[in-house]
């Protein structure tokens, strides 16, 4: 409806919120992805295609494509990981204690925790209309002079176009016919963590180039700060701050990001000498604003920004799963 009415008034932007299918909390709960994966894989098998009948139909109504998909409601983002009774003995042993199941440690989000803006269920090339230039007022010499500033607001917009993130998992039929671990869940949270912290780094430092999202490293217009080591001093810190003060940018709620071995440094550097102040003060926090701390930063560098105004438009209802036959 929102496409339309902007197509009404000749703006080019094709956005819909698509990102569900109103599925039940019942339904979502009940959704197999092992089913669906057996199935694909045996074709000819009628007691599989029986058994993932709920799910086929749930891919029926999210796919445009025709290939299975699965809704971001049960699925969300996917990754690689090769689990077979080779590589995942361990899901297959004896006295296996799944209940003390030990995940490997990954990034956690930077930008995300930041506060990103998610604009979901995108087609299309989605064009964001923005103000480019303000006008400037002027005083006028007399009563009834004509010499006030002819200015005109200039307009622009920001593009956005859809990228692929993709991921090959191998689960063989024996692990999802024998394995005594909830192998669904361990392939879904797996997946879907994986893709999640690949859209967080790229929101970081994606290059713009070779299929790559472009990341606020790389975007121009970005003010940035040399500092004159690794570790800044806090009158340098501030000069973040002042920085985009000076650009009047300093709205919503700016956060800090680094990364965690640099802020436990900041937790040792004074502010100024013998003061017993530090740069990260007794409550956490840098020149009084919250700190978010990942390994998704470089320990080269650090961010102060408003994390809304960072935007991560997702195209498609969900994320679509290949079958390989062989």
């Amino acid at each position: 409806f929102r496409a339309k009415i902007h197509s009404k008034f000749g703006q080019d932007i094709k956005e819909t919120q698509m990102s569900d299918i109103g599925l039940t909390n019942k339904e979502q709960r009940s959704y197999s992805l092992s089913k669906a994966l057996y199935a694909l894989s045996n074709p000819s098998d009628r007691r599989a295609q029986e058994a993932a009948a709920f799910e086929f139909e749930v891919s029926n109504a999210t796919s445009r494509s025709g290939n299975f998909c699965v809704p971001f409601e049960v699925a969300g983002p996917l990754q690689k990981r090769d689990l077979t009774t080779t590589t995942g003995d361990g899901v297959v042993g004896e006295q296996f204690r799944e209940g003390d199941f030990i995940e490997a440690l990954r990034n956690s989000s930077a930008v995300m925790a930041a506060g990103a803006t998610m604009l979901t269920g995108l087609e299309g090339e989605i064009k964001i209309p923005r103000q480019s230039a303000v006008t400037v007022a002027s005083f006028l010499g007399a009563e009834g002079s004509t010499s006030a500033n002819d200015d005109d607001p200039e307009f622009d917009s920001v593009t956005m176009t859809g990228k692929l993130l993709g991921i090959t998992s191998s689960v063989t039929k024996q692990l999802l016919n024998t394995g005594s671990l909830d192998v669904e869940n361990l392939i879904r949270n797996d997946l879907a963590r994986s893709i999640a912290t690949g859209i967080d780094l790229a929101g970081l430092s994606g290059s713009g180039a070779a299929g790559n999202p472009e990341g606020i490293d790389n975007i121009s217009g970005i003010a940035t700060v040399d500092f004159a080591s690794s570790l800044p001093t806090f009158a340098e810190v501030v000069e973040l701050e002042s920085t985009v003060a000076a650009d009047n940018a300093l709205m919503g709620s700016p956060v800090y990001l680094m990364n965690p071995s640099v802020y436990g440094e900041l937790k040792t550097v004074e502010k100024a000498t013998n003061t017993a102040e530090f740069i990260v003060d007794r409550d956490g926090r840098v020149n009084g604003y919250e700190v978010i701390r990942s390994s998704q930063v470089a320990e080269d560098e650090y961010y102060f920004m408003d994390g809304s105004s960072l935007l991560v438009g997702v195209f498609g209802p969900g994320v679509e799963i290949t079958v390989d036959p062989f």
